[in-house]
C-alpha cells in the first residue's frame, strides 16, 4: 500500500504549486526524505535554485564554502527563491550547526549585502554509514519536492571556489534549460591521469559525447533530470553506492538529455594521486561497465563523437607542483603484470596478454606502451566485465597494475610538454578508442553468440 505523510492538513504526494507540480509523487512513495525534514522542507516552500552540499566532519572548510555560496547566490540570482541543503553523514565536529546558521535574510546581511529574499539553509542527517550515493539521493529528491529548477551540488573541500562558480554551474541550467552541467577543472599535467587516460575517453567513445569530467566534485542538473532519476534503478545498483556521481552523468549521457560543461578554474582541492588507486578504479569503472551493460542498444549505435555545448576552455593547465614516482609506477606495472597473469588469463585475449607481458619486461630504455593496445586492453576487460569471467571486482582490481604501466607511460612522454602538446596526446587516444569500437563491438557480438 502507498504511504502518504500527513504533515498537517497536506498530503505530500497529492500538494501542488504552480507552474511544476507533485511536490514529488515518487519521494513519498520511495520514503527518500524522513518526514521530519519533509516537514523542514515544506515550512521552506517551493524554490527556484537549490544548493546541495555533502559534509562529514568539514567544520574546518564549510565556512568559507558557504561564503562563497552564499556570495554567488546573492550576485547571479538575487531575486530568486534559494536554498541550502546539506546532507550530512553524522558529523561531530559542528559542521551542520554551521551550516544552518548560513541563512540569510532582508534583515541579516551576509558581507555587507542584504538579500532581497530569505535564502533557508538547512542540514539534515541521514541514516546510516557516510555515504555519497545517500547524500546525493537526498539532494537530488529535496530538489525534486522543492520543485528547483537548478540544483547545484558542491564539495565541502572546494575552498578555493570563487563566487563565479555559481554563476557557471547554475545558469546554463536555470536561464537555458539544460539538463546537467558538468565541469572542466584546471590541473597540472601529473593530476588526473585516471581521467585522462581511461574515464574521459572511454566515456566518450561509448556515448559520443566529449565529457571531460564524467566524475564531478560539482555539478548543476535541472527539476526535469531530478525527476527522471528519482524513477531509475540506478540507486539500487552496486555501481550506484561506489560511484553515485558517475553514475549520475552517464544517466544523463544515455538519457537525451541536454547537457553543458563549464570551465570552473583549479580544482580548489587536493587530488589524491594514487594512494589508492583500486577504490578509484570501483569508483569509476565499476558504474562505467554497469552503465555499458545496461545501455548496449544505446552506445552501439553510436560510431563518433560530436561537440558538446560549453563555456570556457576545454582544457587548462596549472604550473603548481606535483611530486610522482614514476619508478615505482614503472616497477609495480612489471611486477604486477606478471605476478596477476593467472588472473589475467581470464580476462585478455591470448595475443593482448601476450603483448602486455612483452611490455612489462622491457627496459626503461625502450618501454613502450601503445594507444591501441591500452585500448583493447580496456575492452577486453569490459568483455569480462559483461560475462563476469571471474569475480567482477577481481576485473577491476586486476586493471590497477595495468593502469599504473599506462600512466609510467603518459607521465614520461609528457615530462616537459607544453599545454597543446599534451592535449593532442589525450586527443590522439580519444580518436583510438573511437577507431577501435569496432573491436569491442565485435567482442560484444560473440558474447551474445552473435
Amino acid at each position: 500500500m502507498e504511504r502518504q505523510r500527513r504533515l498537517g492538513d497536506f498530503t505530500v504526494s497529492t500538494m501542488k504549486f504552480h507552474g511544476r507540480e507533485g511536490w514529488g509523487t515518487q519521494v513519498a512513495e520511495e520514503d527518500i526524505l524522513s518526514d521530519e525534514l519533509v516537514r523542514r522542507l515544506i515550512g521552506v516552500g517551493q524554490v527556484d535554485i537549490l544548493i546541495g552540499i555533502h559534509t562529514h566532519n568539514h567544520v574546518h572548510t564549510i565556512g568559507p564554502v558557504l561564503e562563497v555560496v552564499r556570495n554567488g547566490l546573492l550576485h547571479y540570482f538575487p531575486r530568486q527563491r534559494v536554498a541550502i541543503l546539506n546532507a550530512d553523514g553524522g558529523s561531530t565536529d559542528g559542521t551542520p550547526e554551521l551550516v544552518q546558521a548560513a541563512s540569510i535574510s532582508d534583515t541579516k546581511p551576509a558581507s555587507g549585502r542584504y538579500a532581497l529574499r530569505t535564502l533557508h539553509s538547512v542540514s539534515t542527517c541521514y541514516e546510516g554509514s557516510p555515504s555519497n550515493r545517500t547524500a546525493l539521493r537526498t539532494i537530488v529528491a529535496a530538489a525534486e519536492l522543492l520543485n528547483a529548477k537548478a540544483c547545484a551540488v558542491i564539495s565541502p573541500d572546494s575552498t578555493e571556489m570563487t563566487a563565479d562558480w555559481i554563476g557557471k554551474l547554475l545558469v546554463p541550467v536555470y536561464r537555458d534549460d539544460n539538463d546537467l552541467v558538468s565541469p572542466v577543472y584546471q590541473r597540472h599535467r601529473f593530476e588526473g591521469t585516471l581521467v585522462t587516460n581511461l574515464i574521459y575517453p572511454l566515456t566518450r567513445a561509448i556515448y559520443g559525447k566529449p565529457l571531460r569530467e564524467p566524475r564531478p566534485h560539482e555539478f548543476c542538473f535541472s527539476y526535469r533530470f531530478a525527476s527522471r532519476l528519482l524513477a531509475d534503478d540506478l540507486w539500487n545498483s552496486e555501481a550506484s553506492h561506489v560511484g553515485p556521481e558517475v553514475c549520475i552523468t552517464l544517466a544523463a549521457l544515455a538519457g537525451n538529455l541536454r547537457l553543458f560543461q563549464t570551465f570552473l578554474g583549479p580544482i580548489g582541492r587536493p587530488e589524491q594521486q594514487s594512494t589508492d588507486l583500486v577504490a578509484a578504479l570501483r569508483q569509476t569503472m565499476t558504474p562505467l561497465f554497469w552503465s555499458m551493460d545496461r545501455n548496449f542498444t544505446l552506445w552501439s549505435a553510436i560510431r563518433h563523437s560530436e561537440p558538446m555545448l560549453g563555456s570556457g576552455p576545454e582544457y587548462r593547465l596549472t604550473d603548481a607542483a606535483v611530486q610522482v614516482d614514476t619508478a615505482r609506477l614503472r616497477q609495480t606495472f612489471s611486477s604486477g603484470v606478471v605476478d596477476l597473469q593467472p588472473v589475467l588469463q581470464h580476462i585478455l585475449a591470448p595475443e593482448t596478454l601476450g603483448m602486455l607481458l612483452s611490455v612489462a619486461t622491457e627496459d626503461d630504455h625502450s618501454f613502450c606502451f601503445p594507444d591501441e593496445l591500452w585500448v583493447k586492453l580496456i575492452y577486453e576487460f569490459a568483455r569480462s566485465y559483461h560475462l563476469s569471467t571471474i569475480s567482477r571486482d577481481h576485473i577491476i582490481q586486476a586493471l590497477a597494475p595495468l593502469f599504473r604501466g599506462r600512466a609510467y607511460m603518459f607521465l614520461t612522454e609528457n615530462a616537459i610538454a607544453d599545454e597543446a602538446e599534451m592535449e593532442s596526446h589525450v586527443e590522439r587516444l580519444c580518436l583510438t578508442f573511437e577507431r577501435c569500437k569496432p573491436y569491442l563491438l565485435k567482442l560484444w557480438a560473440a558474447t551474445e553468440g552473435g
